[in-house]
């Protein structure tokens, strides 16, 4: 997965973009959308492209050079499924809940995508961010990290702690679907991308996201007196997240009761 990442970020620039997405959609290859003339633009280009459900898949986005590219996606695609569903089954039985609690929130059509990021040389690293902070929008995110530069960044009592780099890790983030699903018992973590002045970064972002269709909610199991509910049913969270997104705010602050 990296190697072909790789090979399709150093591609030239006339060939990615025969894979640049259009100007109301933020699937194929390019930037950030420009939804405000006051957000503040992430120092990365980056390839986004919807995996699964398989019938959703635009396949014009999906990079043909270098060749093996979708044959190695859709594979990690598949097993990044598998890891998303070991995960949530395992969780909700650490919380002594039977295990697909999650998963039945879930729904049987969920959204899986990816997201390539390249982040170039930046020469005021101290100035530019490659990613502003963000909590993700996900009830998983699976992260492919790279091997050797660091960039990621979490926000812990308001102070920034640097992730460190395991070779042949994945890295896998709370996002703010299961905050809401477990009552606030797994959070969802604020973090960010900073820039490298000498050294390009690249990483796979794989978000694993209920169906649109499906309202999700703080499990019954872990509502009582001592705890008491603290988000709203929610649906198609993702839609509502773009738009805080862009503008800097975290959108799980609408879902809070």
């Amino acid at each position: 997965m990296r190697q072909v990442a790789k090979q399709f970020f150093s591609l030239p620039m006339e060939e990615k973009q025969k894979y640049s997405r259009e100007a109301d959609s933020i699937e194929g290859y390019g930037n950030d959308m420009v939804i405000s003339e006051h957000q503040t633009l992430d120092w990365t280009d980056r390839l986004y492209l919807t995996l699964s459900p398989e019938d959703q898949r635009k396949l014009k986005f999906w990079p043909e050079n270098p060749q093996p590219f979708r044959k190695i996606l859709h594979e990690f695609a598949m097993k990044s499924q598998q890891i998303n569903e070991i995960l949530l089954k395992a969780m909700a039985r650490s919380l002594d809940m039977e295990e697909n609690c999650f998963l039945d929130q879930y729904g049987e059509r969920a959204l899986v995508t990816a997201r390539f990021n390249f982040y170039p040389p930046c020469q005021r690293p101290d100035q530019i961010l490659g990613v502003k902070p963000h909590a993700d929008a996900s009830a998983l995110t699976i992260l492919l990290p790279d091997k050797e530069v660091e960039g990621l960044q979490f926000l812990k009592d308001k102070e920034w702690f640097r992730v460190p780099i395991i070779p042949q890790a994945l890295l896998v983030n709370v996002g703010d679907q299961v905050e809401i699903m477990s009552n606030g018992i797994f959070k969802s973590p604020v973090h960010r991308v900073v820039t490298n002045s000498e050294k390009e970064r690249i990483t796979v972002a794989v978000f694993c996201i209920p169906d649109s269709d499906k309202e999700i909610k703080p499990a019954d199991a872990l509502v009582n007196e001592t705890r008491p509910r603290l988000y709203k049913n929610v649906k198609d969270y993702v839609s509502l997240y773009f738009q805080y997104y862009q503008r800097g705010k975290r959108p799980i602050e609408a879902a809070m009761i």
